[in-house]
């Protein structure tokens, strides 16, 4: 098996995120990943809008992910970042009325090269964030993944409950049909 490398998202491995998500169009209709970032009304949904958005919030230390590596290729990523980077969630207003307490991270969006996909790289990728955020000092983290009892499903951008737990997160409440709340204390 390769050995896969973890590193940050910093405006040092800006060309190779950049290089990831121009072979797949910016992925999820040209985001590069910015839907959490923002909210509706702010959202330009320009392919160039949201590159720009995206390079502009990684100059400004205000968006974060961990890359996963194949030498100098950027070949996955799961993005993660506080509340307030990452204030757009999906069923926000449900999980608003719900919560207990906001998290310190939160973990919104993981994607695969396609040509790396079934090699458990969505793994390699939230383990990057739970070391990411350790290195940072730990705290809360959530995640609000796909929970469709086993059924498959074509775009998983936000993961598995299985692939949450797998990682040592607990499963709290569902959230909307079918995503819930997942959460996990970084030391």
């Amino acid at each position: 098996m390769t050995a896969y490398e973890v590193r940050a998202l910093t405006p040092e491995t800006w060309d190779a995120y950049a290089a990831l998500m121009e072979r797949h169009g910016g992925v999820f209709g040209g985001c590069w990943c910015t839907w959490f970032h923002t909210m509706s009304t702010e959202k330009e949904r320009t392919y160039e809008g949201n590159r720009a958005l995206k390079q502009r919030l990684v100059d400004e230390c205000r968006a974060h992910a961990a890359l996963v590596f194949d030498g100098d290729e950027a070949v996955a990523w799961a993005q993660f970042g506080s509340p307030a980077e990452l204030p757009n969630i999906r069923h926000r207003k449900q999980y608003e009325e719900e919560t207990d307490m906001l998290p310190d991270y939160r973990v919104t969006c993981i994607f695969v090269d396609k040509r790396y996909r079934r090699k458990h790289l969505s793994d390699v990728a939230l383990q990057g964030v739970i070391d990411l955020i350790a290195t940072a000092g730990g705290g809360t983290v959530e995640g609000y993944p796909h929970d469709k009892g086993g059924k498959r499903e074509a775009v998983l951008y936000s993961g598995t409950r299985t692939l949450f737990e797998r990682t040592g997160f607990e499963y709290l409440r569902p959230k909307g049909q079918f995503n819930c709340v997942m959460r996990r204390t970084v030391p």
